[in-house]
C-alpha cells in the first residue's frame, strides 16, 4: 500500500524527488513531513489514481468561458510514473494528452478504492468529490467535512457489498425430517460494522512496538478501543475527518514523528471476522485463559491422571464465522493432555538407560517436541540442545545490559530456585517476523532451563497402550448433553465477567445464550448386496456379522500361497492356518494348504532372503508372521513386495493369532481382506448411475524425504465401483501436484476404457487433504488442468466433472435433539444449510454411528460441478461411498476412493517411498 501521499505510479517520481534532495543524517527531522499540509503550496498527488479522478473532475467541470483562463491541468498529471513524464513532453512539443473523452476509451490502470490509502480512493480534506463543482464556503465549516466524510462512508459501505460474492444455497429435499442442533451460537451486532484506518508514521518507524505505544498516546483522539496490527487500525467508532495527523515524539532520539490516520473503508459486520476473532482471544485471556498451541486452556482446573503422569486441561475452540444463516459463534470443547514429568527427568531416563548415547537419544526424543513452562505458562519449541552451556553461565540482561546468570534471572523474575545446576540448555528460536516494509526482524534466541520445562502432548509409545489412551478417554470424551453444558459455561463465563461483558459492548456485539436449531435430514437406509442376497445396513450402519456370514460376491480362490514364521511361533501359525481352511469356504472362497517356510531367526535379511527364494510367477499371496512389530522390518518387507517382486502380502503380528477366543474373528477378516487384495470384491450398493467413474485422491507429506509429497490416486472401474484403480504420484517442493494428477487421471480413463469398453459420462472426484486456503486453487486451477486430460481422447469427449473437496478434520458438531437431551444424530444425517459456508456449495454428512463421545460430521464442499446433479444425488452418492470400505464391515468417515487413496499415500510415504509396481494397480494391495 503506498503511503506518505503518494500513489500507485508515483514511486518513481518520489525517487527523483529525493534524489535532488539534499542529503538528510539519520534523526533529523523532514523540512515538510509527509502528511502535513503547507499553507504556501498544497499537497501535489502522484498516480494513475489521482490520474483517473482528474480526468472524471475535468469532464464534470463547466467549459471556459471565452476569453477565461486557461484551463489547469488536472492535479493527477503533474508527476508520476510514464504517464506524467509523456505529459510533460507533449505539453513541451506544443500537444496535450487526450481529452476526457478519449480517456475514457484508455487502459487506466486503477486499484480498487478498499485497497488504497484515502489519498487516493477519495478526495484530500481540502477537496469535494470528484465530479462536484465548487461552491462558496458555508457558515458551518463542520459540516462540509462531515458530509463529505459521511459520503465517503456510505461509498465504502456500497463498495463492500458489491464485492461480496451472492449466497450459494443447495438443498436437497430427500429423507426424513430430523430436529438438530449445533455447536454455534449466534451473534448479533449493533453497529453497522467496523471502520477500517491506516496509519502512515513519517519518518518511518520500523519496529512495531514503537509504533504501538505512539499510537497509544493519543486515545484521546481515536478512543480506548481498538484492534491494531501497526499499520492497519480498526475502531468501531468513526473519527471526525477522514484523514488525521498527529504528532507523538520518538524516545530514542527525540525526533518528532507524523501519525496519518486515514478513513480507508468501513467493513461490515459480515467482512469483519478477524477482528471479531481477535475480540474473542482477548475475552479468552481475560477469563485467565492460556492459550497452548492454537486453542486457550483453564490451567486452574485440570483433571489429573497420576497412573500415567499426565493431566488434561479442558478448554474451548472459539471461531467467529459467518456461515448461511449470518454471523455465528463456533464454541467447543476442547482438552489438552500435558505431562507431569519436566524435560530433566526425561533426560536422565535416557541416561539411566544409554549413558553412552544419550545425547543423540536426547536430541531424537526432545528437538521439535513442544513444552510448557508453568512459571509463565507459555509453550515453546525445542529447535536444539546446548550441551556446553549450563543455568551457571551468564547473559546480558536486555533491560539493564547488565551480566546475569540463569540461576539469578531465574530467582529474581520468577522466584524460581534451580536444583541442578549443571543441566544442559534447550534452545528455542523464535519465528523470523517482518516489518510493515518486508524486511525481516532480527529475531532473539530463548534459553530454556530444562528443569522448568513440562512436556506436553503423548509419545507414540503412549498413543499405542491401550490402557493410557481409556484412561484419557474417560476425560476427553464428551457426549452431546455435556458438549452444551460446556458451551453454557462459556456462555455464562462471558457474561459474568464485566471485563469480558464490556469487551464485547465496545464493539457493539453480544451472542444468544442457545444454540441454534437446524432442521435436517435423513437419508433412507442403504440396502447391501452380497452373492447369495442382500441385508439392510441398519440403524447403526453395521454389517459386520453378515459379511462373515454371507458369501462375498467375486471369491478369488487361494491356490498357491506361502506363509513365513519364525520357530516361536509354529503352533500359533499351525492354529491359523487350519482356522483359514475351515473358514474361508463358509464366505464363498476356495482355500488349499500353503507351503510353509519356518525361519530360523527374526532378523530382518532372514525374512528378505526367504522372500526373494520363494516368490515366483505363480505365487498368490505370501503371508508374513512378525513375532513382534517393527517399522524398519514391515517397511523392507512391503518394499520388496510392492515394488521389487511385485506380489501382494499379508503381514500379521504373531500376538494377534495366539488368542484362540479372537482367533475365528480374526482370521475371518485377514480371510476377507487377503481375497480384496487378490482382486475379489467383498459386497455391493445400488448406484443407480451409469458410466460413472469416482476418483478419491488424499495427500501425505513425507518430512524424512527432502519433504516431499506423496499424492494417492484411486479411480473405480466398474459400473458397482467396487474395483478400483490405484496409482501415486510424488511432489517435490516448489513443484505443482497437479501434473502428477494429469498423469493418473490420464492412466484412470484409459483403464475404465479397457475394462469397460466406453469412456465415463460422469467423473466425480473427492479431493481430501484440502484446507480452506486451497479451496479456490483446487476449484479453479487444479480442475482446468484435470479437464485438459479429457482432450487427450477425442475433442468431442467432454464428461461432467463433479469436484468435492472432503474434510473430516473441523471443529463443527451436530446434535440430535430428543425429547430428553440431545444425542447423537443417526448415520446418514445431512445438513445443507444454516451453518454451511455462505459462498460454496456445501454439506454436512454424518456416516458413522458412535457409542461414546460425539460423533463428527464430515464437511463436503462443492468446488466445481459442470453436471446437472441435484443435490439429494450427490448427497446420497457420498453416503453410499461411506459403505465401500472393505477393510471395515460399516460405513466410514469419509468415501472409500478417500480412505483407500489415504491408505495407499501412507504406505508409500511412510514404508515403501517408491512408486509400487503397475502390476498391482488394479488391486487394493494396499490394506
Amino acid at each position: 500500500m503506498a503511503t506518505g501521499g503518494f500513489g500507485r505510479g508515483g514511486r518513481g517520481a518520489a525517487l527523483l524527488q529525493a534524489l535532488k534532495d539534499g542529503t538528510r543524517k539519520p534523526g533529523d527531522q523532514d523540512e515538510k513531513p509527509v502528511g502535513v499540509q503547507q499553507e504556501t503550496q498544497p499537497p501535489v498527488a502522484m498516480g494513475r489514481g489521482d490520474i483517473l479522478r482528474g480526468l472524471v473532475a475535468a469532464r464534470s467541470a463547466p467549459p471556459p468561458t471565452p476569453g477565461g483562463a486557461p484551463d489547469q491541468a488536472p492535479i493527477g498529471l503533474a508527476r508520476g510514473r510514464g504517464l506524467a513524464a509523456m505529459q510533460a513532453l507533449l505539453q513541451g512539443r506544443g500537444r496535450s494528452m487526450p481529452s476526457p473523452q478519449q480517456a475514457q476509451q484508455l487502459p487506466v490502470g486503477q486499484a480498487s478504492p478498499q485497497h488504497l490509502p484515502v489519498s487516493q480512493a477519495s478526495p484530500q480534506k481540502q477537496q469535494l468529490p470528484a465530479g462536484q463543482q465548487s461552491s462558496p464556503p458555508r457558515a458551518d465549516p463542520g459540516s462540509a467535512g462531515q458530509s463529505s466524510t459521511q459520503q465517503l462512508e456510505g461509498r465504502f459501505a456500497r463498495m463492500a457489498v458489491e464485492d461480496r460474492r451472492p449466497t450459494v444455497s443447495n438443498v436437497g429435499k430427500d429423507g426424513k425430517a430430523v430436529a438438530l442442533s449445533g455447536n454455534y451460537i449466534r451473534i448479533k451486532c449493533a453497529n453497522p460494522g467496523v471502520y477500517q484506518y491506516h496509519v502512515d508514521y513519517r519518518p518511518m518507524v520500523d519496529s512495531k512496538n514503537m509504533r504501538f505505544k505512539m499510537l497509544n498516546e493519543h486515545r484521546d483522539v481515536i478512543g480506548q478501543v481498538k484492534a491494531f496490527d501497526g499499520s492497519i487500525l480498526y475502531l468501531p467508532i468513526r473519527l471526525p475527518d477522514q484523514e488525521t495527523v498527529v504528532t507523538s515524539k520518538r524516545l530514542t532520539d527525540g525526533v518528532d514523528i507524523t501519525l496519518t490516520i486515514r478513513l480507508t473503508r468501513v467493513v461490515p459486520p459480515e467482512s469483519c471476522l478477524m477482528v471479531y476473532n481477535i475480540i474473542f482471544r482477548r475475552i479468552m485471556y481475560i477469563l485467565q485463559m492460556v492459550q497452548v498451541g492454537r486453542y486457550f486452556y483453564n490451567p486452574k482446573t485440570p483433571s489429573a491422571v497420576p497412573q500415567h503422569k499426565l493431566e488434561v486441561w479442558p478448554g474451548y475452540i472459539t471461531s467467529v464465522c459467518e456461515n448461511e444463516g449470518g454471523l455465528m459463534l463456533l464454541a467447543d470443547a476442547s482438552h489438552r493432555v500435558l505431562r507431569t514429568q519436566t524435560v530433566l527427568e526425561l533426560m536422565q531416563q535416557i541416561v539411566q538407560r544409554n549413558s553412552s548415547g544419550f545425547q543423540d537419544e536426547c536430541v531424537k526424543k526432545l528437538v521439535g517436541t513442544v513444552v510448557l513452562t508453568r512459571y509463565n505458562n507459555k509453550t515453546y519449541r525445542i529447535d536444539d540442545i546446548i550441551w556446553d552451556k549450563s543455568p551457571v553461565h551468564s547473559f546480558p540482561c536486555k533491560n539493564t545490559g547488565e551480566s546475569m546468570t540463569f540461576l539469578d534471572y531465574y530467582k529474581k523474575a520468577y522466584n524460581k530456585n534451580i536444583q541442578d545446576d549443571q543441566q544442559p540448555l534447550l534452545l528455542h528460536r523464535q519465528k523470523k517476523k517482518r516489518t510493515p516494509q518486508g524486511m525481516e526482524q532480527q529475531c532473539e534466541n530463548i534459553c530454556l532451563i530444562p528443569e522448568l520445562c513440562y512436556m506436553t502432548g503423548l509419545t507414540d509409545e503412549l498413543r499405542s497402550d491401550f490402557r493410557v489412551m481409556k484412561d484419557i478417554a474417560t476425560h476427553t470424551r464428551v457426549s452431546p448433553a455435556q458438549r452444551k453444558l460446556t458451551m453454557g459455561k462459556f456462555v455464562n463465563s462471558v457474561n459474568s465477567s464485566p471485563e469480558a461483558r464490556q469487551e464485547l459492548e465496545n464493539w457493539g456485539l453480544s451472542f444468544d445464550n442457545d444454540t441454534i436449531h437446524i432442521d435436517g435430514r435423513q437419508v433412507q437406509e442403504e440396502k447391501i448386496i452380497f452373492r447369495d442376497g442382500h441385508v439392510m445396513a441398519g440403524p447403526q450402519a453395521d454389517w459386520g456379522r453378515d459379511a462373515t456370514r454371507k458369501t462375498v460376491i467375486t471369491a478369488v480362490d487361494l491356490r498357491n500361497w506361502i506363509v513365513l514364521y519364525t520357530k516361536r511361533d509354529s503352533s500359533a501359525v499351525q492354529e491359523y492356518i487350519s482356522m483359514m481352511l475351515k473358514c474361508c469356504p463358509q464366505m464363498g472362497i476356495q482355500c488349499n494348504n500353503p507351503t510353509r517356510y519356518e525361519l530360523r531367526d527374526d532378523r530382518t535379511e532372514t525374512y528378505i532372503k526367504s522372500l526373494r527364494d520363494n516368490i515366483n510367477p505363480t505365487v498368490q499371496m505370501v503371508v508374513i508372521i512378525f513375532p513382534t512389530s517393527r517399522d524398519d522390518r514391515y517397511s523392507a518387507v512391503k518394499k520388496l513386495c510392492c515394488v521389487e517382486c511385485p506380489v501382494p502380502s499379508q503381514v500379521i503380528i504373531a500376538k494377534t493369532i495366539k488368542d484362540q477366543k479372537k482367533l475365528r474373528s480374526v482370521t475371518q477378516k485377514v480371510g476377507l481382506q487377503i481375497n480384496v487384495k487378490l482382486g475379489g470384491e467383498l459386497w455391493a450398493l445400488s448406484i443407480p448411475m451409469s458410466n460413472l467413474m469416482v476418483i478419491g485422491i488424499d495427500v501425505y507429506h513425507d518430512a524424512t524425504r527432502g519433504k516431499r509429497s506423496i499424492a494417492g490416486f484411486v479411480s473405480s472401474t466398474n459400473k458397482e465401483c467396487t474395483r478400483w484403480y490405484s496409482r501415486v504420484c510424488f511432489q517435490l517442493p516448489g513443484q505443482e501436484l497437479i501434473d502428477g494428477l494429469k498423469i493418473c487421471m490420464t492412466s484412470a480413463i484409459r483403464k475404465y476404457h479397457e475394462v469397460n469398453h466406453t469412456f465415463p459420462d460422469k467423473v466425480v472426484v473427492f479431493r481430501d487433504g484440502v484446507g480452506d486456503g486451497q479451496l479456490s486453487i483446487v476449484g479453479g486451477h487444479e480442475v482446468e488442468q484435470l479437464k485438459q486430460c479429457f482432450r487427450q481422447f477425442g475433442d468431442n469427449y467432454n464428461p461432467t466433472m463433479t469436484v468435492v473437496v472432503v474434510q473430516k478434520r473441523i471443529n463443527a458438531r451436530i446434535f440430535l435433539k430428543t425429547n430428553r437431551d440431545l444425542e447423537n444424530p443417526p448415520p446418514g444425517t445431512v445438513v445443507d444449510h444454516t451453518i454451511t459456508r455462505r459462498e460454496w456449495y456445501d454439506f454436512y454428512l454424518v456416516s458413522q454411528h458412535v457409542r461414546q463421545g460425539t460423533v463428527s460430521p464430515t464437511h463436503y464442499i462443492v468446488v466445481h460441478d459442470s453436471s446437472s446433479m441435484r443435490p439429494d444425488h450427490l448427497q446420497r452418492l457420498s453416503y453410499k461411498m461411506t459403505h465401500l470400505y472393505y477393510n471395515w464391515p460399516g460405513t466410514v468417515r469419509v468415501p472409500a476412493p478417500c480412505q483407500y487413496a489415504h491408505k495407499l499415500a501412507y504406505l508409500v510415504g511412510q514404508n515403501i517411498h517408491k512408486e509400487p509396481s503397475t502390476e498391482l494397480s488394479d488391486r487394493l494391495f494396499f490394506l
